[in-house]
């Protein structure tokens, strides 16, 4: 591969982010080789209580269900009139938009209205923009980004903190990533293509490597066999921990599957091969 190391281009980042890093640097080359923690503003410490609680907890599972414990209650997912939604004004469905509902319906159809609001709530936080919501976000005044503007500001609409929840959900994310790998800094993901010009290439390589631009947010598989069911080819790359949103696993038995990460993009080295 040609040096040095492509930066996240300027039309794929925003100036601002509310993380710890800007998105130049967490979406470059170089974080994916040496990544370090990202950190959305004021959120560990808002929430200092909840990593208190499950601090002493030695398993996954019990502390899973302290974190859904302490998400009902603290956003009043249970109650919502408590926290100021009228139930004669709101539609049912609007007021189940909660975080566990987002992540279910991105993996049913990242294109969708749950995708849409994943997809802004990484541009908010991170400062990576979308590049794909239900075909290419070419430029501002095209009717794919206007479409994608419309469903991200829909799934938002008369939700109870939605986005700080996603924050607290990454953030949880991460804590258990530590937890259960505190010596490994990446993952190695798959994700079945039928070419690689689905993705926006930087810069190609000879022995079968190429740098990309990944969208803002993705799905990968850490089943090899499990990308093959999705295209002719399999795209794998070293996936820095610090960049998943979730994985299925993360909350058992509430979300489906066990082998799905979403992960955040930004320019990554990826191998393309045959199985």
């Amino acid at each position: 591969m040609p040096n040095p190391a492509p930066t996240l281009p300027a039309s794929a980042r925003l100036a601002m982010n509310r993380c710890n890093l800007p998105a130049v640097i967490l979406g470059g080359l170089t974080y994916q080789i040496h990544p370090v923690p990202l950190e959305i503003d004021g959120v560990l410490a808002f929430h200092h209580d909840l990593f208190e609680i499950l601090a002493p907890l030695s398993d996954h599972c019990e502390r899973a269900a302290r974190f859904v414990d302490y998400m009902a209650v603290h956003f009043c997912l249970d109650d919502l009139e408590q926290a100021g939604l009228s139930s004669g004004r709101v539609r049912k469905s609007r007021r189940n938009a909660n975080y566990l509902r987002m992540v279910r319906g991105w993996s049913f159809d990242s294109d969708s209205r749950e995708g849409a609001v994943l997809k802004h709530w990484v541009e908010t936080r991170f400062g990576l923009l979308a590049r794909h919501h239900g075909g290419p976000l070419d430029g501002r005044d095209s009717d794919a980004y206007h479409h994608y503007l419309v469903e991200g500001s829909q799934g938002l609409y008369a939700t109870n903190a939605l986005e700080a929840q996603l924050d607290l959900l990454y953030t949880y994310c991460q804590y258990e990533l530590a937890r259960q790998y505190p010596d490994e800094l990446h993952r190695s993901l798959y994700r079945g293509i039928n070419r690689i010009d689905e993705h926006e290439v930087l810069e190609r390589g000879g022995d079968g490597r190429y740098r990309v631009l990944l969208n803002n947010l993705n799905s990968f598989t850490s089943d090899r066999e499990r990308a093959d069911e999705f295209g002719d080819y399999i795209l794998s790359a070293r996936i820095p921990l610090t960049k998943v949103l979730f994985y299925n696993s993360l909350l058992p038995g509430m979300l489906k599957g066990e082998d799905e990460f979403v992960i955040i993009g930004g320019v990554y080295e990826v191998a393309i091969s045959t199985y």
